[in-house]
């Protein structure tokens, strides 16, 4: 047994092709790993000199401006900064982390207005999207897949040998052994970078067992694909001519197309939209009377409503309050925003029970925290963080209270959450099914043919 697979692996070593690909695979892949842990390096190095670069700004900030009466002065020019560190597996799939902000600068005015400011990006930029594992797995593995099985028998036929071959014995164990050993190959061209790169980060046994699950049964579907078609009595071009086309449908037309029909099932406005919406409230306020300003806000918020009444002159918390009321004005328009995201990933989700690289990405992203779920939960953290902001500043200036230097050190910190929102285990489950389903299906093809040859 252990001769016939050395004999097997010479036979494909041997092969220029063959050998060629899954040496450019295991490339790739460990290029795709190597990009992955850099970006994320270079997330967590970003992370930590804005940290320090906005406490430098705080400390200049406080040194320039001196006591303040109400607070005013420091609440509006003082920022504070947000983050949202990339994960010990956010190498495997950058998902939105390429184009939604994972560090925010905000200060005590209105929150939309600068929550969505960071979706202004240059589209053409973000078009080709980041090169990592999820990428090389769900785009590039099918190729490798049917560069090494699309010839697997036709190859034979037209070089005059199948008869010869079914004819030696254990003719039908030959063809099994074939595919394992390629397929094995392939596996460990995945395998080894991704195991390499878990082991730098820290990650877990937990996430690398799901990744290589993912990645085998992902790989045992297109290796089934490439054997239903590959066992048709076709010709080697014929073979890899209808793979392409299926490789195509699957992985780029469908889903292409699926996203249209959900963004015209399921519209949903930018958030620059709604940010354009709270400053145009905000913006407008000016030219509303301060008295109307304030009446709807101390309905809103009971609890600043016995501070002393403006004065004649211009007074920060009226800055403050149109501003809350800004963010209130638009937040039916955010409930709905965020309720058409959340309804795209969820039917996203569903698409992957029928094409396997979508449910196979969509594992990948959920357990590398990167993808819409995860921004959301950044979102919502920002908002609480924005609210004890608001919270801290509107003491200073709704009582009227001094704002001196010792102050500065005793505004809010954010601290970072590690939410991680729970696998899409449904889509997961059906994924796996699926790929079983195709896997055994070409295997036992394999065995039908192998039996009549």
């Amino acid at each position: 047994m252990m001769e016939s697979i050395i004999h097997e692996l010479r036979l494909i070593l041997r092969a220029r092709v063959a050998s060629g690909a899954l040496v450019l695979l295991l490339l790739l892949s460990a290029l795709a790993v190597w990009s992955g842990l850099h970006e994320a390096a270079r997330q967590r190095l970003t992370i930590d000199r804005l940290a320090l670069l906005n406490e430098r700004d705080v400390a200049a900030l406080a040194a320039r401006s001196g006591p303040s009466p109400e607070g005013g002065s420091p609440a509006y020019y003082t920022f504070f900064q947000t983050w949202d560190a990339p994960s010990d597996t956010a190498f495997l799939a950058l998902g939105l982390r390429d184009v939604s902000p994972w560090v925010m600068r905000i200060r005590a005015l209105g929150l939309h207005a600068q929550l969505y400011d960071g979706e202004n990006f240059n589209p053409e930029v973000a078009l080709p999207g980041r090169f990592d594992f999820a990428f090389v797995l769900i785009y590039l593995l099918p190729l490798f897949a049917i560069a090494l099985l699309h010839d697997l028998v036709s190859g034979e036929r037209q070089s005059g040998r199948l008869h010869m071959l079914a004819a030696m014995p254990g003719g039908a164990n030959m063809w099994r052994r074939r595919v394992a050993l390629r397929y094995a190959l392939l596996f460990a061209c995945l395998a080894v970078p991704v195991l390499a790169g878990l082991a730098a980060a820290g990650s877990g046994v937990g996430a690398a067992c799901l990744v290589l699950a993912v990645s085998a049964a992902y790989l045992a579907f297109w290796t089934g694909v490439c054997l239903l078609v590959g066992t048709l009595g076709w010709r080697t071009v014929t073979n890899a001519t209808a793979l392409m086309g299926a490789w195509a449908v699957l992985t780029l037309v469908v889903p292409a197309l699926a996203n249209v029909a959900l963004s015209r099932a399921i519209p949903v406005h930018q958030g620059v939209d709604l940010m354009l919406a709270q400053r145009e409230l905000v913006h407008g306020a000016w030219e509303v009377p301060r008295a109307e300003t304030m009446r709807k806000f101390y309905a809103g918020h009971p609890a600043w409503q016995d501070s002393a009444p403006l004065p004649a002159t211009f007074h920060w918390k009226w800055l403050f309050a149109f501003n809350q009321l800004g963010d209130e004005g638009v937040a039916a328009q955010a409930r709905d925003y965020r309720a058409g995201l959340v309804a795209r990933q969820v039917w996203t989700d569903r698409l992957g029970w029928l094409l396997p690289g979508v449910g196979a990405q969509a594992v990948l992203h959920r357990l590398a925290n990167t993808d819409l779920l995860a921004q959301l939960a950044y979102q919502d953290r920002t908002t609480a963080f924005h609210r004890e902001i608001r919270h801290f500043y509107y003491g200073y200036l709704f009582r009227e209270r001094p704002f001196g230097m010792a102050d500065f050190a005793r505004r809010p910190a954010y601290t970072p959450g590690a939410t991680q929102s729970a696998l899409p285990w449904a889509a997961a489950c059906v994924f796996f099914l699926m790929a079983g389903l195709v896997g055994l299906a070409g295997w036992r093809r394999l065995r039908r043919f192998s039996n009549a040859s």
